[in-house]
């Protein structure tokens, strides 16, 4: 992973004590909320609806066992003892008093995390797949070039004022594990014979008015991908609308514009830039890809893995969902749940992190990976080591099998925490994932992904999950709308709205309802829920949700 240099641990050091500064002179008096308000936003400081929350970026989710050891001492040193990893790849602490983020802030420099653009009209922490340079089907590891993404557009003079926030996905698979259509600017690592290059989306977004990116570039080269993505946000910068908030992402721009005239715009500004990228950020490209070598792999004996498989159902049922293939096949790729049913999905104990910590540092060569899923992964285990690392796992309430299931959920924080959400998601996802406990259905119905947001900013992702669930305000009461369909990976589609939304009591029966239906509809047990939906359409799920109203139809076509 990469390195900090003198002048990253000068530049965070000073940083760091700027903001020591300004938070003095707010405890003071000396400045007012509105005045401290932009200065605590440039360092990830938001105020929610009961305390501040710091936001910590996770650079492409890529962390060491120092680092989440780190993470751990932060949340029960400063906050109330877990932390919660978010669909960004970044940590929240959610009670920190304003007096102790300067010490949160330096003890974190001292294992080179920060907070800086985690909020802000700027580019946000550069995203990527929680598999990078682990996968068996990766055309190349993403990190290199997300990190000099990362040092590219911190503090670039020219882009810490957008029209609004700025979000970078970076994959290096033909499968895309990033979202990469549902971002700002959407990076894919190709091949054109043997040279590396990038396929451009752009325009991509969530939120109010959700959008799938468009490809603005096939192929853009490696020496090419800084200054075209400077010639993108430059235009974007430029034309993008500062009238309308709601209006102000590319993906409006776009839309409005059109990508032709979008990448005529985009073609004359590269002309104009191109000359000034000397070949420097392709030096600086190597020096980061050799902080990125891959791991010495070892070779070991594999029978304790066939034999807890044979022997033990539950590291059994573990290994069936939790495990990916690894580009060596005596390794395998670990993904940890944070979804133990009951629990809030993404929230992790200090005591947790200290485990995942341990078993990295022993296991897993020092590296961990933090998903957009809210899972933590071990991305080099080797399968003589995987019994160890199951049963250490699951004596901390970490070991659920569910990973791609059901109660493996996607929920921002909501009304519990976010001063803009309109209805609670934590409860909803709760509540499903108990109730599927219950029936002891989810490994039944396969691979199934609900993902909830509490309000139209889209945090959960919800429009691109295969249900997804929109929590709203309907005069005073929280209201929950349905989309079916969605898909957040290569083939990434919006969600359809099914129909009229649900109470809170109504819609834990409603999602059982939807599954029952699925189980009844599909093919054979191999069906995916996305695959029913994609074959069948709308028509039978939106019978199996709104029963009376399907009932009524069918007497009255009988009548």
């Amino acid at each position: 992973m990469y390195s900090y240099t003198e002048f990253d641990h000068a530049f965070l050091a000073e940083r760091n004590a700027q903001f020591r500064g300004q938070v003095e002179r707010r405890i003071d008096g000396s400045l007012t909320e509105d005045e401290f308000k932009p200065l605590r936003l440039m360092n990830g400081l938001y105020l929610q609806l009961h305390a501040y929350m710091l936001r910590v970026a996770i650079p492409y989710g890529t962390l060491n066992s120092r680092q989440m050891e780190k993470l751990a001492e932060i949340s029960e040193r400063w906050d109330k003892g877990y932390g919660h990893f978010t669909t960004r790849q970044n940590i929240q602490y959610n009670w920190p008093q304003l007096r102790d983020v300067p010490d949160m802030l330096d003890a974190l420099a001292e294992v080179n995390l920060h907070a800086i653009q985690t909020s802000g009209n700027t580019i946000r922490n550069v995203t990527a797949d929680h598999f990078a340079g682990a996968a068996a089907d990766e055309v190349a590891d993403p990190r290199p070039v997300a990190e000099l993404i990362r040092q590219w557009s911190t503090d670039h003079p020219e882009f810490q004022f957008l029209p609004r926030k700025f979000k970078v996905a970076v994959t290096g698979d033909t499968a895309d594990r990033a979202v990469i259509k549902a971002h700002d600017i959407g990076l894919r690592i190709v091949k054109r014979g043997e040279e590396i290059g990038y396929e451009v989306i752009v325009g991509g977004g969530l939120g109010r008015t959700p959008m799938i990116g468009k490809v603005l570039y096939e192929f853009v080269s490696q020496e090419d991908l800084l200054p075209t993505l400077e010639a993108i946000v430059s235009v974007y910068n430029l034309l993008g609308r500062r009238d309308n908030k709601y209006k102000a992402r590319i993906k409006i721009t776009v839309h409005e514009n059109g990508i032709e005239d979008i990448r005529q715009r985009v073609n004359e500004r590269y002309a104009l830039i191109r000359p000034q990228f000397t070949g420097v950020d392709q030096q600086m490209l190597a020096r980061i890809e050799a902080d990125f070598a891959a791991p010495e792999f070892k070779s070991a004996d594999q029978t304790p893995y066939l034999n807890a498989y044979n022997q033990d159902p539950l590291f059994r049922s573990w290994a069936d969902t939790n495990l990916t293939a690894h580009r060596n096949p005596e390794y395998a790729i670990v993904s940890i749940s944070l979804k133990a049913h009951g629990k809030t999905p993404g929230d992790a104990t200090g005591r947790q992190m200290r485990l995942m910590a341990a078993l990295a540092k022993r296991y897993g060569h020092d590296e961990l990976r933090i998903s957009h899923e809210q899972n933590v992964i071990l991305p080099h285990v080797h399968r003589g080591d995987l019994p160890s690392v199951y049963y250490a796992l699951k004596a901390e309430g970490l070991g659920t099998a569910n990973i791609g299931l059901i109660s493996d959920i996607i929920a921002c924080p909501g009304m519990d925490y976010c001063a803009l959400a309109t209805a609670r998601s934590i409860p909803i996802a709760q509540e499903i994932a108990t109730r599927f406990d219950e029936l002891k259905l989810e490994h039944d119905v396969g691979p199934l992904k609900i993902k909830i947001s509490g309000c139209i900013n889209a945090c959960g992702h919800h429009h691109v999950g295969h249900i997804g669930i929109l929590g709203l305000d309907r005069a005073g009461v929280e209201n929950y709308q349905i989309t079916l369909g969605g898909d957040g990976t290569e083939d990434a589609t919006i969600g359809e709205r099914a129909g009229p939304g649900f109470s809170a009591d109504e819609i834990i029966p409603a999602v059982e309802r939807l599954v029952l239906a699925y189980l009844d509809l599909r093919n054979d047990p191999a069906e995916t829920f996305l695959q029913t939906y994609r074959r069948l359409g709308l028509a039978p799920f939106k019978a199996a949700l709104y029963p009376q109203v399907a009932g009524k139809e069918s007497r009255a076509n009988a009548a």
